[in-house]
C-alpha cells in the first residue's frame, strides 16, 4: 500500500490513501491554520485505531462478549535517565506513549488481561517498537 502527500497553503498537507483523503496541519499557536490533526496526533490515531481493531478481531474470533473499546493516548518526551525501563543513553530523549484502555462488555479478568496483551501486539505498535529504516530519495 502506498500513500501520497502534497503541501497546500501554509503548513497544511493533503494525504491521499487509495480510498481516502486526510488533511494534516499544525495548530495556530505554532503558525498553522489548525485545519486537521498534527502529525503526532495522526501517529497516535493510527496506533489507537490499530489497537482497537486488533482486540475487536481477536474477541470476535474467540466469541467473547466485547461490545466496545475506549482508548486515550498521550505522548511526552523525557530523558532516558528518568525512565526506569529505558536502555538509551541517559542523556537521550525518549518518547513515552501513555495508553489508557477500557474494554466494554461482560468480560472476566482473564479476558481483560488477554485483550490488553493482544492490544500491545497490533501491527502498528510492533512497527513503532521494532527497528525501522526510512529511506528517502529525491525525484526530479
Amino acid at each position: 500500500m502506498a500513500i501520497s502527500a502534497r503541501s497546500l497553503e501554509n503548513f497544511q498537507v493533503e494525504i491521499n490513501t487509495p480510498n481516502h483523503m486526510i488533511r494534516s496541519d499544525e495548530p495556530i499557536g505554532v503558525g498553522g491554520n489548525d485545519t486537521g490533526p498534527n502529525p503526532y496526533d495522526l501517529l497516535l490515531s493510527s496506533l489507537a485505531a490499530c489497537k482497537i481493531i486488533t482486540v475487536q478481531m481477536y474477541a470476535r474470533h474467540k466469541g467473547w462478549p466485547l461490545t466496545g473499546v475506549e482508548l486515550t493516548m498521550s505522548t511526552e518526551k523525557i530523558h532516558a535517565r528518568d525512565c526506569e525501563d529505558c536502555e538509551s543513553d541517559p542523556n537521550a530523549k525518549v518518547d513515552i506513549i501513555q495508553t489508557e484502555i477500557k474494554f466494554l462488555g461482560a468480560l472476566d479478568n482473564n479476558q481483560l488481561g488477554r485483550l490488553k496483551d493482544i492490544s500491545e501486539k497490533c501491527p502498528v505498535q510492533r512497527t513503532l517498537i521494532s527497528e525501522t529504516k526510512i529511506r528517502t530519495k529525491i525525484l526530479n
